[in-house]
């Protein structure tokens, strides 16, 4: 029989459904026994804590293993269509402590490695984070997986198997230094390889008419080969697959060079074929770059699109059926080139006519869209695509023919015709991959309602005219099992005592707290809990830093990927402020803050890594002033990634969520600080907004400019030297900053960045200054009201159940995929 969730001595919930039953503590101890002997080859009596790590992975996969092969046979036994989601990043973090606690295991676990002394805890700690994405969109992607396999769900996810992640971070007197992530030096035990699903990627050539058929002549190949990953939804419901593939050469050394003393030459292949799954987003400033990133997104779609087209033609024999059977989702441009790959194996491969191809193709693909940055709307320079995939640029040349002959059918003009061109014939050609994704799919969706309506005005506007019925909203979410339920158990508990266990299974129940938001018992007992993760955290940071921390004091946190429209920097434009103004008035009653920083900046992207630089040198400069005493902390915590967002969410009082309104597609870091109870401090921006009608006005701080106030004030020539005359605080800040009071060592380190503000401030750093400041002197008065502070925490956790990834793929699955 079905047990009920319940908290084990490590904290995490466990137990998650009937085959928490299966085994007992000491069958399950024989089983890791057998395994660290048979598998691991280890005795019991020798083993170190490594390979008994291992051995309870893989005892833990066996399990696993029959829930996967049950799954896979019930989806071919009913016929069922299923969902293939192409994504550049999987940010999956670690699967130990997630898997067990989905297949409710974890106490099992727990019992049988403590009658050998061993803390299952412990061992969670020895596994790497996979170094399978940087950011938010790979962290998207892993809870779609994990959300799709929860919602029974049929799905592949398709991605890289990267070696080397994007980097490890380190900072290195302030600077950042990359350096290679090294997660697979000592294999991975989750994997599974299948060499049977292997393809031949094809690079250059030419194309030529043999018979009444076309066909491509690569100059190069590569072998990519499938490396399987088990990912469980909760209570095991279905166990999907991440399939990642990995690269190899047709012929790994080429003897007759090696053996004439040309060793290195003799290995070139290998190098080139490596270097396609080595490092997630090279920097693409040289050419060498750009070519190396577009093989790398043609590798993952081409062989995903092949073991796509593979599988349905064995199993249902007919192509044409495609649509009915195969839903292929594209996270964002990187996979756009399916398209073009999926029409060239209709045409060429399967023989079917254009116009039938091109029918089937919009049917199958859909995309989804995640930023409106110029920039981030991939597009390549024509000849280097056309050298590359000379077959695909036909194709593309001839899907834009129809493409064009239907806008100007429908009464566009030349202006709108030239946007909607999968071309740019602007300067330098280019072909558009985001043209290309939208339209080849039925449909388009943006991830936050204000993200969606902004690439109906902006990025899109012509294609939408053109295709009015494509683009639709789909709020992102996060997974609660592992955002909520598994890295901050004491909440949890807390929960579970207030309302019940329904919120397990259905993260909207969460809503059944507004009922007790103004109990004082329960706020009293969402305080201790949030204190014990801010002295968690604060050991942590003692720990790995040399900084001390008071966790009394208010954790006002930004977390995420470094970029200028984050505005980083603006936050600490407001601290150097905060600083100033705690130094002039030590009269004034304070409230002791903690502001603390993560977050990777892209190895060529100079400014941002000159915030990561001045984040620091603020952090040297006010943690050894004893004039504000224990009132200001900064802290930059490198290395952000999965298990350190774990560590770093439970224990946030304040969310910074502030970035230029209109240029955030969605955010997903401000849904995980909701849910574990920190208070937002944002802009109008991303899914903010869906937040703040979730958890009310009266329960976040809401500051700045909107997205049309930011459209009108680039428009209409906005000066920003007179706002910041017009500021005191904001004055006083940036002239301390670019002056090198905070870099004496090289007093013109920021000067060209803080020149920029005061040049165009493009970002509205200047022109956002002031509302922010006062947003945070109103976050000041809101943390001294004690009661105040800790019913609006409690409405935040309540009213944020939306924000899960079950409902959003829930919805994907009814209105676009059409699998539920």
């Amino acid at each position: 029989m079905a047990t009920d969730p319940v908290s084990d001595t490590s904290g995490s919930v466990s137990d998650a459904g009937p085959l928490a039953s299966v085994q007992t503590p000491s069958e399950m101890d024989k089983h890791i026994v057998s395994v660290l002997r048979n598998r691991v080859g280890k005795d019991e009596r020798a083993a170190k804590q490594y390979d008994w790590y291992t051995a309870s992975i893989l005892a833990l996969r066996d399990k696993i293993i029959d829930r996967w092969f049950e799954s896979t046979r019930r989806t071919y036994d009913t016929g069922g269509k299923r969902v293939y989601y192409l994504s550049m990043e999987f940010l999956i973090g670690r699967l130990l402590r997630d898997a067990l606690s989905n297949m409710g295991m974890t106490r099992e676990f727990e019992k049988a490695l403590a009658a050998h002394g061993l803390d299952l805890a412990a061992l969670e700690e020895l596994e790497p984070d996979a170094a399978l994405g940087n950011g938010g969109l790979g962290r998207l992607a892993a809870c779609f997986m994990e959300s799709l396999a929860t919602l029974d769900i049929p799905a592949y996810g398709y991605g890289i198997r990267y070696k080397n992640g994007m980097f490890r971070q380190r900072v290195d007197d302030g600077w950042q230094v990359e350096l290679p992530e090294t997660w697979l030096a000592h294999g991975n035990p989750w994997e599974f390889e299948r060499v049977e699903s292997t393809y031949r990627i094809g690079f250059g050539g030419e194309v030529v008419a043999e018979g009444e058929g076309v066909f491509w002549h690569p100059a190069e190949q590569v072998e990519a080969t499938a490396i399987d990953t088990p990912i469980v939804g909760w209570r095991g419901k279905r166990v999907n697959t991440l399939r990642l593939w990995t690269a190899s050469p047709l012929d790994p050394i080429k003897l007759d060079a090696f053996n004439a003393g040309d060793h290195f030459g003799a290995l070139a292949e290998q190098v080139r074929a490596d270097s396609l799954v080595r490092v997630l987003y090279p920097a693409d400033s040289s050419p060498a770059g750009q070519e190396l990133r577009l093989r790398q997104e043609y590798f993952f779609t081409a062989a995903s699109i092949q073991d796509i087209v593979r599988r349905h033609v064995q199993y249902e024999g007919d192509i044409r059926t495609l649509p009915e059977k195969v839903a292929i989702q594209l996270n964002d441009t990187h996979p756009s080139v399916a398209v073009a790959e999926l029409m060239r194996l209709l045409v060429d491969e399967n023989g079917l006519e254009f116009n039938e191809a091109w029918d089937i193709c919009r049917q199958t693909v859909s995309y989804t869209n995640h930023t409106l940055l110029p920039e981030a709307l991939e597009s390549w320079p024509l000849p280097l695509f056309e050298r590359m995939l000379p077959r695909h640029m036909q194709i593309i040349y001839a899907i834009n023919s129809r493409v064009l002959r239907e806008a100007r059918k429908a009464g566009c003009d030349d202006a709108q015709i030239a946007a909607i061109s999968l071309i740019d014939e602007g300067g330098e050609r280019r072909v558009r991959m985001a043209n290309l994704a939208f339209v080849g799919s039925h449909s388009v969706n943006g991830v936050a309602a204000l993200h969606t309506e902004l690439m109906k005005e902006t990025v899109f506007a012509d294609l939408h005219r053109l295709y009015p019925t494509r683009i639709n909203n789909k709020t992102n979410g996060v997974t609660p099992r592992r955002w909520l339920q598994q890295c901050n158990p004491g909440l949890t508990r807390v929960i579970r005592d207030a309302i019940g266990d329904g919120f397990l299974d259905d993260a909207e129940k969460l809503s059944d707290l507004n009922a007790h938001a103004d109990d004082k018992q329960l706020g009293e007992r969402v305080a201790e809990v949030k204190r014990a993760n801010k002295v968690a955290l604060a050991d942590y940071i003692k720990k790995t830093m040399g900084v001390r921390l008071d966790p009394d004091a208010l954790f006002d946190v930004q977390i995420k990927r470094i970029h200028e429209y984050k505005r980083q920097l603006l936050n600490l434009i407001e601290t150097v402020a905060l600083y100033d103004q705690i130094r002039s008035h030590p009269e004034r009653d304070w409230v002791p803050r903690v502001k603390i920083f993560a977050g990777k900046a892209a190895p060529s992207y100079h400014n941002a890594k000159l915030v990561i630089k001045l984040a620091n040198d603020i952090a040297r400069r006010v943690n050894a002033d004893p004039s504000v005493g224990g009132l200001l902390k900064v802290v930059f915590v490198p290395n952000y990634n999965v298990s350190l967002g774990e560590r770093i969410f439970p224990a946030a009082d304040l969310s910074e969520q502030i970035s230029t309104a209109g240029m955030e597609a969605s955010g997903t870091g401000n849904m995980k600080f909701a849910l574990n109870g920190a208070l937002t401090i944002g802009t109008l921006d991303g899914a903010n907004v869906e937040i703040k009608d979730h958890v009310g006005d009266d329960n976040i701080v809401i500051f700045g400019l909107t997205a049309d106030q930011v459209a009108q004030k680039r428009a209409s020539g906005y000066n920003p030297r007179e706002v910041i005359d017009g500021s005191r605080e904001l004055s006083q800040a940036l002239t301390a900053i670019s002056s090198g009071v905070f870099s004496p060592d090289d007093p013109d380190r920021y000067k060209d960045l803080i020149g920029g503000i005061y040049d165009h401030d493009w970002f509205m750093c200047a022109a956002d200054f002031d509302g922010y400041a006062a947003a945070q002197r109103s976050v000041d008065a809101w943390w001294e009201d004690t009661s105040r502070w800790r019913a609006a925490t409690i409405r935040n956790i309540a009213n944020v159940g939306w924000f899960s990834s079950d409902r959003t793929i829930a919805e994907y699955a009814r209105e676009i995929w059409k699998v539920l």
